[in-house]
């Protein structure tokens, strides 16, 4: 019996539009990542990210069959695709058409007791990342990828996370940011004392990025009656679907999400399908994401509430400790729960960029907590139904709000 051969595949897609002009790229390694075995790369014309990812994958196993195929392989799989990843070992459903023929093929290129998966960030899958790239540059060109061409050089030794020089996807802010705090790091006298934030002596990687976009309208959001997670949960009204659906093209043109978290309310689930149907993407139901509960002033106007519960609402408006009338969340609740929240999805998505599709005041919260603003600072944002807010979060725990209330794809 052949001595079993153990390999290591990392493997990445990439679409520039989403669906748009994409490709893959996959590498084969030795069981220490230090030797690269093979190398694949194709331009497969117009596709999501998630088909790219996939064949990526499917090119990666095949490689890693062709090298030894007389003898029986053990292949540990790398991807920052958490949705294959999750996919293929079989925690997640395979609901999108254009995934699970894809999925089957990969599944029928080895038995499936000899391949493992793990999700890695970004920044540790770059050497499949460059291979997809170079083929969907390729692809622009009017060619296909050749390994002659290829940048990622066979033979040499890979380079340490903390070596590497910062990269991303064409487009991608993070990467920009990265190599500045990288080039600081490099000009700061070693004696320099430590700092905290963008200006941190050694370089973070990549953040984990959420896009907050809050869910389109509903009947009740032209009113300005209040509207959170203790009432009736209304559907998006055909503003709201409109709306969600404009997201979704800008999403689509964006084409960085790599994961949709949403609100277990009606109008957050229902923006966010709309959303995940255009990128191919499933939805996470996250609970820490719904909206305050409103107590008794749920369905009613400001002014209602006023002249029926004044002294309580006065109350409310004086202090983040204070709940509406009835039961309902105070805002420091609200900010607990979602506080949480954040923390588990910093650490799922650490490295990535995910859409959390939620409501205002858990939008407003985030904001205010990533600024290290006061409570009363949640009466002096404004946020428009489907817009858009941008917060990234950093390995040494540092936030960077870089977008707020952006209603541009609405106009």
């Amino acid at each position: 019996m052949p001595a079993l051969r153990r390999l290591v595949v990392e493997a990445d897609g990439g679409s520039r539009g989403n669906p748009g002009p994409a490709g893959y790229g996959a590498v084969v390694l030795d069981p220490d990542g230090a030797q690269t075995l093979a190398e694949a790369a194709e331009y497969i014309g117009v596709a999501t990210n998630n088909v790219a990812e996939y064949k990526g994958l499917i090119a990666g196993l095949k490689a890693a069959k062709a090298l030894f195929p007389d003898v029986p392989v053990q292949v540990h799989v790398r991807m920052d695709s958490k949705l294959v990843v999750e996919q293929m070992s079989g925690r997640w459903k395979i609901k999108h058409p254009d995934m699970k023929p894809l999925a089957a093929e990969a599944a029928s290129i080895l038995p499936a007791s000899s391949v493992t998966y793990e999700w890695i960030p970004r920044n540790e899958n770059k050497h499949a990342d460059r291979l997809a790239n170079e083929a969907m540059d390729a692809g622009r060109r009017g060619r296909q990828w050749e390994p002659s061409s290829s940048t990622a050089a066979l033979d040499s030794p890979r380079p340490t996370p903390a070596a590497a020089d910062p990269a991303g996807p064409p487009g991608d802010p993070v990467a920009g940011a990265a190599k500045v705090r990288a080039a600081l790091a490099a000009a700061r006298p070693a004696s320099a004392a430590p700092q905290v934030g963008w200006g941190v002596a050694a370089d973070l990687g990549a953040p984990a990025t959420f896009f907050l976009l809050r869910h389109g309208e509903t009947a009740l959001t032209p009113e300005k009656r209040f509207s959170g997670s203790g009432g009736s949960d209304p559907e998006l009204s055909a503003a709201g679907r409109h709306q969600a659906a404009c997201a979704a093209e800008a999403f689509a043109a964006r084409g960085t999400v790599q994961e949709i978290i949403s609100s277990p309310l009606r109008r957050c689930r229902e923006t966010a399908a709309a959303v995940a149907d255009r990128l191919g993407l499933e939805v996470r139901i996250e609970d820490g994401l719904r909206e305050t509960d409103f107590g008794a002033w749920e369905g009613l106007t400001f002014a209602e509430v006023r002249e029926r519960h004044g002294a309580d609402l006065t109350a409310w408006l004086g202090s983040a400790d204070t709940a509406p009338t009835g039961g309902g969340e105070s805002f420091a609740e609200v900010a607990d729960r979602v506080s949480a929240a954040r923390d588990r999805l910093i650490a799922r998505c650490a490295g990535r960029t995910a859409l959390l599709v939620t409501h205002v005041t858990p939008i407003k919260t985030l904001v205010r907590l990533a600024l290290g603003a006061p409570p009363e600072s949640l009466f002096r944002m404004e946020l428009s139904p489907a817009s858009v807010s941008t917060v990234a979060y950093y390995a040494d725990g540092n936030p960077s709000l870089r977008l707020l209330n952006d209603t541009s794809h609405l106009r």
